[in-house]
């Protein structure tokens, strides 16, 4: 199979339109048509990786850290950065990136935190917004399964848990042929009327063209008539951070001594105990600080992340527990989750998931 299959693959989770507008998530450096001879996983590109993947025999490394996040004027080999991707071109190894398209997606990194402590009833803490989109198209009755069935595979009609979703409303329309036209139905130079279905669906704003090329490929008619329209709607699928419900409450310094196990940590920074129990749990993995005002709002017990400035800890004036975990010890599950979407669709690929401890905070 060729690097590009394994990355289709990773972008079905986490599609690059996810991601926020400071980043630069995906391809890195590299040629994605070459064969992939296997795949190193990890959460940043340093040195120590690359020399790991070109061991390993892999022509691909899967990052969560963008390894070209900052813009730079030149290729000298003057930082770690540019060494590794000297080393990337000489060696021919394609370096890519899943970072925040990977944290605000469902089932991405927030979600797999929840998983990792066992929260029930996950969903989306901050859901984005106007990120979608109405289609309103009108098609003769006799195609309108046709068209729809396009239409979803396509990736419109999502709701939540449920798929197939549209609106049909039976009414009549009318149009007249000019000349140099081959319609469908009807006479050039005469007016028609045809009994239609009209077809509401909502889509990811994102999938607008491939949504309308399904369309103008399926439908009978030489001018299709459709309309797309921008909605206030919150889209739940996707966004920043992740609330969930703890099965049995939890004490709250039972429950920081929980956390700390699950992740292993090595340590625990957080706000004065309030002597209140633990159900509702907040959490974003990496920089979520800016979340808090939204997890209070909500109304967790606690809210977890993995960096915080020290006014932070003084702004949420005892109305919520904040833990503060650790920026890489937040997101190494970033690897699993890497390793779980590539081997379900190639189960064959050769994968590894890198020994090198990436973490540039170190603890006495």
């Amino acid at each position: 199979m060729r690097i590009k299959d394994i990355i289709q693959a990773i972008e079905q989770l986490a599609p690059l339109a996810l991601q926020e507008d400071f980043d630069n998530s995906g391809l890195q450096v590299g040629d994605v048509n070459r064969e992939a001879t296997g795949a190193l996983l990890c959460i940043d590109v340093t040195e120590n990786v690359m020399d790991e993947a070109i061991s390993l025999g892999c022509n691909l490394i899967i990052s969560h850290h963008p390894l070209a996040f900052r813009p730079f004027k030149s290729l000298t080999g003057r930082t770690y950065i540019e060494r590794c991707l000297i080393k990337a071109v000489k060696n021919d190894i394609t370096v890519y990136a899943a970072h925040t398209n990977l944290d605000n997606a469902t089932g991405g990194v927030n979600f797999r935190l929840a998983e990792m402590l066992g929260l029930q009833q996950i969903r989306i803490l901050s859901p984005q917004k106007k990120a979608l989109l109405k289609l309103v198209t009108f098609v003769p009755d006799t195609h309108a399964e046709y068209v729809r069935t396009a239409l979803f595979n396509a990736g419109a009609g999502n709701i939540g848990n449920y798929d197939s979703c549209s609106y049909n409303l039976t009414g009549e329309g009318t149009f007249r042929a000019g000349e140099s036209t081959n319609p469908f139905v009807g006479e050039i130079g005469e007016l028609h009327y045809e009994k239609e279905i009209r077809i509401e669906t909502v889509l990811p704003a994102f999938r607008k063209e491939e949504v309308l090329r399904a369309l103008i490929a399926v439908h009978p008619y030489e001018e299709p008539a459709y309309d797309f329209y921008p909605l206030e709607n919150e889209w739940k699928q996707a966004g920043s951070g992740a609330v969930g419900v703890l099965p049995e409450p939890m004490p709250e310094q039972e429950f920081l001594y929980f956390l700390q196990d699950v992740l292993n940590l090595p340590a625990i920074r957080h706000t004065k105990m309030r002597n209140r129990e633990i159900r509702d749990v907040a959490l974003c993995g990496g920089s979520g600080a800016f979340l808090i005002p939204e997890a209070i709002a909500y109304g967790a017990d606690v809210f977890i992340t993995g960096e915080a400035k020290y006014n932070d800890f003084y702004d949420v004036e005892g109305r919520i527990l904040l833990a503060v975990v650790g920026h890489y010890e937040s997101e190494i599950c970033t690897k699993e989750i890497f390793f779980d979407v590539i081997s379900k669709k190639y189960p064959t690929f050769a994968l590894h998931k890198s020994a090198f401890d990436s973490n540039p905070v170190k603890y006495l």
